[in-house]
């Protein structure tokens, strides 16, 4: 048995890196070792977490392992690495450019600068084992300072599984399942997520195309960016899309599964991702893809979708046409999505993936 800490800011539900968290301590917890969750906040029900300053109280030596999941500025986590006397193992999911939030948010554009200050000192902090949830995302760490020899790529846990098993929310089928071609859109409203690229690429489609479509954009809105997403409601109405485009808001996993099913494919046109989950929930719901190829979606979607280097609204709109129009293109596309998933992103696959880095770093969970 090893004693193992998991540290993160915060552990929250729908999250990306909070799923990851859960996932490790659910594989390692299965594998008889003493799991302990830390976190400075937190809104999960049925989990032991204790606040991260509990670290410095409990006995920690050699034979105990820290996995720290590095994704924004925390100075407490940093000076948890620089005392810890375990063995560390560096999660990095990827730290969200500062410039997004400039004008927008102020706390969060602070944060991620401290982030990105933070990746150089922890890629250089001689830890046992760093994993990146990606191609892109190791880069980074290796240009940071990583030792290669250290450095792996691991995709993140997720809720995929949960999410197929789930029944889903009957109401948000009646609503929606109306005959309309449904397009989705699945992640937290942030600059960074590139909605005004995904709305004008919508109102190509609609005026173009296919008047009888509808826009889910389905995701948590954050109180502190409130400006951002008036302004794209701001678009969409000036755009004369508005009763097209629908702004979901936070939604339960039944809601969720509900927005996939009723939807004919999943656009994504982000200007900045390090992995992009909601790619991989798409996948294993056999859902089509296109949209825009901007760090980590092109290797997250592989041969699974339609995904273009040009930022063309034009050009996206026709993709969306051809997954809606084609059937045998949709279900092709859907097809190879979920075997993509099967293989190299159900929680299966990615507990072996995290097992056997690990054991090469000398770590035997």
């Amino acid at each position: 048995m090893v004693r193992v800490s998991i540290l993160t800011p915060t552990l929250t539900a729908a999250d990306a890196v909070s799923n990851d968290v859960l996932g490790m301590h659910d594989l390692l917890t299965r594998r008889g070792h003493e799991v302990s969750l830390f976190a400075d906040d937190w809104n999960l029900g049925g989990f032991n977490i204790r606040h991260a300053y509990s670290v410095f109280s409990a006995s920690q030596n050699y034979d105990d392992i820290l996995i720290y999941h590095h994704s924004i500025g925390w100075e407490l986590g940093e000076r948890i690495l620089g005392e810890t006397a375990a063995r560390v193992i560096v999660k990095y999911h990827n730290v969200t450019p500062a410039a997004f939030f400039e004008g927008l948010s102020p706390n969060l554009q602070q944060l991620c600068i401290q982030g990105r200050a933070q990746l150089s000192t922890i890629a250089r902090g001689g830890h046992e084992l760093f994993l990146a949830a990606s191609e892109f995302n190791l880069r980074e760490m290796l240009d940071a300072g990583t030792d290669p020899a250290r450095a792996f790529v691991v995709a993140p846990f997720s809720q995929v599984e949960a999410l197929q098993a789930a029944a889903p929310n009957m109401q948000v089928i009646d609503n929606y399942n109306d005959g309309k071609t449904n397009l989705v859109a699945v992640g937290n409203v942030r600059p960074n997520k590139g909605h005004v690229h995904l709305i004008e690429a919508f109102a190509e489609y609609y005026y173009n195309l296919n008047s009888h479509a509808r826009l889910f954009i389905v995701g948590a809105e954050d109180e502190t960016l409130a400006s951002y997403s008036q302004m794209l409601r701001e678009l969409a109405d000036l755009l004369c899309i508005d009763g097209a485009v629908v702004f979901t808001g936070r939604v339960s996993l039944a809601e969720l599964k509900s927005y996939y099913l009723v939807s004919d494919a999943f656009v994504i046109t982000s200007e900045h991702e390090g992995f992009c989950v909601p790619l991989v929930e798409a996948m294993g719901m056999k859902l089509p893809i296109t949209g825009y190829a901007t760090p980590a979606i092109a290797e997250t979607v592989g041969n699974a979708g339609i995904i273009w280097s040009d930022r063309d609204p034009a050009l996206l709109a026709e993709s969306i046409d051809s997954l809606v129009r084609d059937e045998a293109i949709a279900f092709e596309l859907g097809a190879k999505g979920r075997r993509r998933f099967d293989q190299k992103f159900s929680n299966e696959a990615i507990e072996s993936q995290f097992l056997g880095t690990a054991a090469v770093a000398g770590i035997h969970f």
